[in-house]
């Protein structure tokens, strides 16, 4: 089986306009990102509106995929970047262009999935581990079922612990966190682009949901790995100190 990766990377962004292009420890957030997946994966490029990201993934040896700059969705950029570079993969790999501490093993976690033929598309989940990060809307959850695929997800705290005050629900239930990577069957992306926002999409604004409202089968690998994705310029200090204080290459 053979797979591929596309790094969605955006000029705009509302909260850190630039974002790919900042610099993190003498290397662009960009670059960092393609660096941890070529380290999986010989098949990456970025996809990308912006000529100013195109021309910094070529000056690192990157592959860079021009598209245009009307998509609704990270997936709609993902096809139609997918459909440019004409590979052959079987698996389109979606990592996020701000997420420069994705590891190996959270890369080969997904591609293990796709071993088991119902997997039609695959993403992560992380334990949580504090009360705060649980009742943070901006951290999707995820309810799986006993094979991995998952049942819902949600901004809310899902499932609800009847009986149970808030502070004691992590002892109750392993709630589980999502992580926005995620892997598509190549005939999968396809037909999930062309479907319409569904109505529990709209309701909690998560892609997802659009997919699994129309009968889409999502496997929910798990990681014990936290990433530090950068969504504003205090993300990108934070990441900073994580990188100084990490082992990982600088």
């Amino acid at each position: 089986m053979k797979f591929a990766a596309i790094i969605p990377a955006r000029y705009a962004s509302t909260r850190f306009p630039g974002k790919p292009l900042a610099v993190l420890s003498g290397k662009t957030v960009i670059q960092r990102v393609c660096e941890q997946v070529q380290s999986v994966l010989s098949e990456v490029y970025v996809a990308t509106d912006d000529e100013r990201i195109s021309q910094a993934v070529e000056q690192f040896g990157g592959k860079p995929v021009m598209t245009r700059s009307d998509h609704k969705s990270g997936t709609d950029r993902i096809e139609e970047a997918v459909e440019k570079t004409g590979t052959q993969a079987d698996v389109i790999i979606n990592v996020q262009g701000d997420e420069p501490f994705i590891q190996s093993s959270q890369i080969e976690t997904l591609m293990h999935l796709f071993e088991d033929p119902e997997t039609q598309i695959g993403t992560l989940g992380k334990r949580f581990e504090t009360l705060e990060a649980l009742q943070n809307p901006n951290s999707p959850k995820i309810v799986v079922d006993n094979r991995g695929f998952a049942l819902y997800f949600s901004r809310s705290v899902i499932p609800y612990i009847r009986g149970v005050g808030p502070n004691d629900w992590l002892g109750h239930y392993p709630f589980l966190k999502h992580l926005g990577v995620y892997a598509y069957r190549r005939e999968v992306l396809q037909q999930v682009t062309r479907l319409p926002q569904s109505s529990l999409e709209k309701a909690e604004s998560l892609e997802q949901l659009r997919w699994i409202q129309n009968g889409y089968r999502i496997r929910v690998g798990l990681t014990d790995v936290e990433t530090v994705g950068i969504d504003t310029p205090e993300d990108l200090q934070r990441a900073e100190t994580f990188l100084r204080l990490s082992h990982l290459p600088q």
